[in-house]
């Protein structure tokens, strides 16, 4: 028993608090039961397997009912912003793409869709590079869906859904490693471009993605979609309509599941998604079974959009992929060796052995970096789970004064209470993951 260490500044304290911190439970049981009392605060987190990484969930109930929910985060802050003030602009890529350790591709690109703004070279940026980031960000959108869902069926019973989920994500994140050399957190977008082009066979590979999503992800409609046990968990459940999205800065598949058609890819175009065709998914329940739908569906469109890719890659095969400034381009050479790893034989040869003046650029564009222009950008792009944007400030150096991130999980879970007071506690599971949080870019 204690103070009412739960109430906020100027907020009744309650007159009995419980605490599980030892002691006789039985005592403290006998208690509660001869006052009558049902009210009891339950943690749900941070160590939760439902809460998407480590969140807390300060749950205050009646009986089994939620009166009043706090989320609490910062158990997973990396300090990713402050420590990329002290890195070069193209550094900060290794940075900023461990924030959404789930859809990492989306965060490089927004981050250097900015520097690239900043710059004043967005329209240099060569095509096949554009096409390469839609392909890479695509791909990584189906496998942020696929974990939304697996994990979201996981959740309420549908083990399997979870199982052929990352069945899928596995064949996706293959390639993203043939290509990045990395199955996450790539650092493969980078200011100017991308880091290297298709490795050998990378259309090949790229094909039998596509050849294997299509014939398996017909399973999850079919799992789920008129399944009366996965609807009567989600339909009705965590319900936000279209004022309250707006009000609590709610952006991606929730607030399309009012029926809003709000796509940044098509309201705010770049990396040439306008010359894209795919159409942008919306449902009218505005609960958790919309959500899943939007995100099922928005696999298929991410198909769309890669076989479009596809066909562009095939298009511009020997093309650059990192802008022609070389005081930009990093590193010096893209071209790179036979290990898939460090610069190419070629390069090493020439910098080592033929020029002095090529060693020299080399040393500095690597350990200064370039100098962007004083200025302030706000970009912003369509991630899995919502508007992801980017603010940079720059002072005219080689490093950011200010990087700052909008994740949209930040935003997304002040709107929990709204979704969850009055209903019931194994409705919060379904809530929280509707919304699809990485902690990862919540905290950073």
């Amino acid at each position: 028993m204690s103070n009412d260490i739960f109430a906020a500044t100027g907020e009744p304290e309650a007159d009995r608090v419980y605490l599980a911190q030892g002691g006789d439970w039985e005592q403290i049981a006998a208690e509660q039961a001869e006052r009558g009392d049902e009210t009891i605060v339950v943690n749900m987190g941070p160590q939760h397997p439902s809460t998407h990484g480590v969140l807390r969930l300060i749950l205050e109930m009646d009986g089994e009912t939620v009166t009043h929910i706090r989320p609490a985060i910062g158990f997973l802050h990396t300090g990713i912003e402050k420590n990329m003030e002290f890195k070069t602009w193209t550094q900060g890529v290794a940075f900023c793409t461990r924030m959404d350790y789930v859809a990492p591709l989306f965060n490089e690109a927004v981050y250097c869709l900015a520097v690239e703004k900043l710059l004043g070279i967005t329209d240099d940026v060569p095509e096949r590079a554009s096409v390469l980031r839609v392909l890479v960000m695509e791909l990584n959108r189906i496998a942020s869906h696929l974990v939304a869902m697996g994990t979201g069926g996981m959740e309420i019973g549908a083990l399997t859904v979870m199982t052929i989920a990352f069945r899928e994500r596995e064949m996706i994140l293959d390639f993203l490693e043939g290509l990045t050399g990395l199955r996450m957190n790539h650092a493969y977008i980078r200011p100017g471009g991308v880091a290297n082009d298709l490795q050998d066979g990378g259309l090949e590979h790229l094909r039998t993605v596509i050849a294997w999503l299509r014939k398996h992800l017909p399973e999850y409609a079919t799992f789920c979609n008129e399944n009366p046990i996965f609807k009567l968990r989600m339909q009705n459940l965590a319900k936000m309509d279209l004022t309250a999205c707006m009000m609590m800065g709610v952006t991606g598949p929730i607030l399309r599941s009012t029926g809003y058609e709000w796509d940044l890819r098509r309201a705010q175009p770049y990396c040439g998604y306008e010359t894209y065709d795919f159409d942008v998914v919306t449902w009218d329940t505005q609960d958790a079974y919309g959500r899943f739908r939007i995100r099922l569906e928005e696999t298929w469109q991410s198909l769309r959009i890669v076989e479009q890719c596809l066909e562009r890659l095939e298009r511009t095969q020997g093309q650059p992929v990192m802008v022609g400034d070389a005081k930009i381009a990093w590193p010096a050479s893209l071209a790179i060796g036979p290990d898939g790893q460090g610069n190419s034989h070629e390069h090493v040869k020439h910098i080592m052995g033929e020029s002095m003046e090529a060693l020299i650029h080399h040393f500095k564009i690597v350990t200064e970096g370039f100098k962007v222009p004083v200025g302030q950008v706000y970009q912003a792009v369509e991630s899995p789970k919502g508007e992801l944007g980017c603010t940079l400030v720059s002072d005219g150096g080689t490093r950011p004064y200010r990087a700052h991130f909008r994740d949209p999980g930040f935003n997304h879970l002040q709107s929990v209470p709204l979704m969850c007071e009055g209903g019931m506690i194994s409705d919060v599971v379904v809530a929280v993951a509707s919304i699809d949080p990485v902690l990862g870019g919540v905290d950073r």
